[in-house]
């Protein structure tokens, strides 16, 4: 063999694992956690396992939220994200490091308000 043959042989190994290790999936969402931190902050003050649906308290007022992926947030659990409009989005839960989907079903409620709702979505 001429050693341009060895040489480009032995550069495919080398090749063949830039590849693999540049195609490899993340286990970790990048993002930047201060556009999270930017967003409106939510206290979640109710969830229950039987319901899809959970009540934030907001500086604008409370909002309810339906679950999206399946994954309710337990109270006292702080979210960021956009509360103040309809509509599914994420939301970022720091304590865990995730983000969550919900969608804001109403918003800027009392809280005996957002309870009606509650009873109304879940009933």
């Amino acid at each position: 063999m001429t050693m341009k043959k060895i040489f480009t042989l032995s550069l495919i190994p080398v090749i063949a694992v830039l590849f693999l290790v540049g195609c490899s999936k993340r286990s970790y969402i990048d993002f930047d956690e201060r556009y999270w931190l930017s967003q409106e902050r939510g206290d979640v003050v109710y969830s229950s396992p039987d319901c899809d649906f959970y009540i934030v308290d907001t500086y604008n007022g409370y909002a309810v939220v339906q679950s999206w992926n399946g994954y309710r947030p337990f109270e006292g659990t702080v979210l960021y994200g956009n509360f103040s409009s309809d509509g599914t989005r994420d939301f970022y839960d720091r304590a865990n490091g995730i983000l969550i989907s919900g969608d804001v079903r109403d918003y800027w409620l009392t809280y005996s308000a957002a309870q009606q709702a509650l009873d109304y979505n879940c009933n």
